[in-house]
């Protein structure tokens, strides 16, 4: 059986989905300005406009949006009557880390053991690629059958919730009769998956202030309260001995039913140190899916060279809750800043504060697009049966989407499979999943067309 002629002309896009990736690859598109320039983002943000147009996009144009990034929307006509459809992704990426850790440079897109590497290969450059592909295949066998909308984010990395505001401001510009996010993954390269559940999150400081400045700890130590010593304490309250989350008042005993994820494998892709147990109770899937995670991302105190003997006088951390389908991302923080108060030993004052917040999202899988998804992803998937899955991290205008068209679908695919690394060092993607994910994008806007 010869291959569908959309199969066969992304095929052919393939090495010029490579040199654009590479390009905005090139961008050192950190939508934190204290890090990284805003130039870059904002060349970034030029270059998704510039393939708009190319593309035959219009009302092509850089949103400013209220945390002072830019997102970049293009409006595609399709036939008269035809439903439209927005197509998400976004072009800002998270920090490289360490650079030493990466094999090659982390913005320069490298082809190594099948796969290219580079920041935001897949998270999520090379979504807005797939939507290119996608397109241009479609272009090219009889023409895009739907209206699109293209919205490229520039701050989805920092949750700083700037596109979801600008859409509340501006609820017609993203209407839709479905949503297509491109910023999630399948489970396992090679088994085409949509996830059906995102859990929410919540950024919170917290500084802990004991003593006026620093003392020498042999003249006052053994008395002097240590704010590094009760930060420890506050955020070792936060575990429990097996390392389950323990936010006083927040459920931690959600289950899924789904698809499951072995321990094997998930050892294997968290590529967790021989001998080092994981945490929590339940099923991996219950974990990561369907219960709260809390994760310190970061303590401001003395680094280990340079220390000196001195009780700290003030210790600070930023602290991640990761919120499930079903517990209110508000309510959450609330409680979270709630344990850190009560939680503080000595009487030492404590300051929270909320930095970011985003809901979880639960998507209706029986809807008219999924079942259309499903064919194509099967059909770019030489018959492979779609799966739902669960994700464990947080795209907050999802639900900002759902609130604002509440009659819309929303469906997520994305080139995030657990080979990709995203956030971590060496971040890549399979060229295969993007060839495939952009037959299946492609394959799907013709059949709901037609649906």
């Amino acid at each position: 059986m010869s291959p569908h002629p959309i199969a066969e002309t992304v095929a052919s896009l393939m090495p010029k989905a490579k040199a654009e990736l590479t390009e905005l690859v090139a961008f050192k598109s950190v939508a934190d300005f204290e890090q990284y320039p805003r130039s870059e983002s904002e060349a970034a943000a030029n270059w998704v406009a510039d393939a708009l147009r190319t593309e035959g996009f219009q009302d092509v144009a850089l949103l400013d949006t209220p945390d002072g990034t830019q997102s970049v929307y293009g409006f595609l006509p399709g036939p008269e009557g035809a439903p439209t459809v927005l197509l998400y992704a976004h072009y800002d990426v998270q920090p490289p880390l360490d650079e030493a850790g990466w094999a090659t440079p982390p913005f320069e897109l490298t082809e190594r053991d099948g796969r290219w590497f580079g920041r935001g290969s897949a998270d999520c450059k090379g979504g807005i690629v797939m939507h290119l592909l996608a397109l241009r295949a479609l272009k090219a066998n009889g023409g895009v059958p739907v209206h699109v909308k293209v919205i490229a984010e520039g701050s989805e990395e920092q949750g700083t919730g700037g596109l979801e505001r600008y859409a509340e401001e501006h609820p017609e510009l993203l209407r839709a009769d479905t949503i297509v996010v491109g910023d999630a993954g399948n489970f396992r390269v090679g088994l085409p998956t949509v996830t059906a559940t995102l859990r929410g999150m919540t950024l919170v400081r917290v500084q802990i202030d004991t003593l006026e400045g620093n003392l020498h700890s042999g003249q006052f130590g053994g008395a002097a309260p240590d704010a590094l010593g009760a930060l420890v304490r506050v955020l070792d309250s936060l575990r429990a001995e097996d390392g389950s989350t323990t936010v006083d008042g927040l459920d931690g005993g959600g289950v899924w039913e789904g698809l499951q994820y072995g321990e094997a494998d998930f050892r294997k892709d968290a590529k967790v140190l021989d001998g080092v147990g994981l945490i929590g109770d339940g099923s991996v899937a219950d974990r990561i899916w369907a219960r709260p995670a809390v994760t310190v991302l970061g303590i401001d105190c003395p680094p280990v060279v340079g220390a000196t003997p001195s009780v700290q006088a003030s210790a600070r951390a930023l602290i991640s809750l990761r919120v499930p389908p079903g517990v209110d991302a508000a309510e959450a923080t609330k409680l979270l800043r709630a344990h850190l108060e009560s939680r503080t030993p000595w009487g030492a004052r404590v300051r929270t504060e909320q930095i970011g917040q985003g809901q979880a999202f639960r998507a209706d899988t029986t809807s008219p697009a999924y079942e259309a998804m499903a064919g194509a992803l099967s059909e770019a998937y030489d018959g492979e049966k779609m799966q739902a899955a669960g994700m464990g991290g947080s795209i907050p205008l999802c639900n900002t989407l759902a609130a604002l068209y509440p009659e819309a679908e929303i469906l997520l695919i994305g080139l995030n499979e657990p080979e990709a690394q995203i956030h971590a060092v060496n971040e890549s993607v399979s060229p295969q999943e993007l060839e495939r994910m952009s037959v299946a994008e492609a394959l799907f806007l013709q059949r709901y067309a037609t649906s």
